[in-house]
């Protein structure tokens, strides 16, 4: 059955922040959400499981709540609210690995993206269970298996295609800072009759990216002409005035809501604010949901 639903990612905040800080923000998004309208709206959070990755992060990467801790602290205070996560399978062997998707699907997570080495690494070198073993070998275990789809990266219509083949029930999309998805889908669409529900994912660019540059870093894929050009629109955003970045964001939601809502994927919408949950990404998110939502279709 398709998630059919508004996601919110909350990343797990360091661990010397405290159990105080997680119920800060999670009763900040209520409210957030109240102001801007989409009050109820909201049916997961999407927690990602961090990893370090190389030393060139922007923001140095401190030790952070496990995303079991983070959401048994947050939940009770998101009421009707579901849970959704990735998991790094390429560092737990195959026992291990099942007993935390079961602890992970008994908290109510209700999808669970498998996701592998950090891009510092090549696929393989963890001792651990690949992802694309991971939907396989656990479709019993999690109903909806998600695979990280990066609809610029070279080679990826096949590589999309074979974790479909493998179990896959949903994609997760990179952040999406151009309409490449578009193009990707119709040529899958075209190709294969694999028609896994879509969490298309949008974040919002705030005026500190300027000067730190995260969101740039997350995107990177060196030598790709394609992310070159989001990485230079990520930029152009973090400069613009609020009204323009408002405008440019949600012409490129409708851009790719339009250009993919025919092509029998169940679609479903993913929300990041990089930095943190703001009025601003919350009001820019809510005007993209006044074009189409998955709950208003």
């Amino acid at each position: 059955m398709a998630l059919n639903t508004i996601a919110l990612e909350l990343v797990p905040p360091n661990v010397d922040r405290g159990a105080a800080f997680a119920v800060d923000e999670a009763h900040k998004v209520l409210r957030l959400a109240a102001e801007s309208g989409i009050e109820g709206r909201i049916r997961h959070v999407m927690i990602p499981g961090m990893i370090e990755e190389d030393d060139g992060r922007p923001i140095e990467m401190k030790p952070k709540l496990d995303v079991l801790d983070y959401w048994s602290i947050i939940r009770p205070e998101l009421p009707g609210t579901s849970g959704l996560c990735t998991q790094v399978t390429s560092f737990l062997d195959e026992s291990a690995l099942g007993e935390r998707l079961i602890r992970l699907r008994d908290a109510d997570f209700e999808g669970i993206a498998f996701v592998g080495v950090p891009r510092t690494m090549a696929d393989g070198e963890g001792a651990g269970v690949a992802p694309t073993d991971a939907l396989s070998l656990y479709r019993d275990v999690v109903p909806n298996r998600g695979a990280i789809l990066i609809p610029t990266r070279d080679g990826e219509q096949g590589r999309f295609g074979f974790k479909c083949g493998q179990g896959a029930t949903y994609a997760l999309t990179q952040l999406l800072y151009s309409d490449a998805i578009v193009g990707f889908l119709r040529e899958f669409a075209a190709t294969t009759d694999h028609r896994p529900d879509v969490l298309l994912s949008f974040g919002f660019v705030p005026k500190v990216e300027t000067n730190v540059g995260l969101i740039n870093w997350l995107i990177q894929d060196p030598g790709n002409p394609a992310v070159a050009a989001e990485q230079a629109f990520v930029k152009e955003l973090a400069a613009a005035e609020p009204a323009d970045k408002r405008k440019r964001l949600v012409e490129l939601y409708k851009r790719v809501v339009d250009g993919v809502g025919d092509l029998g994927f169940p679609l479903s919408i993913h929300f990041e604010a990089t930095y943190g949950v703001s009025r601003p990404a919350f009001d820019t998110f809510a005007e993209m949901l006044d074009h189409w939502a998955p709950d208003r279709p």
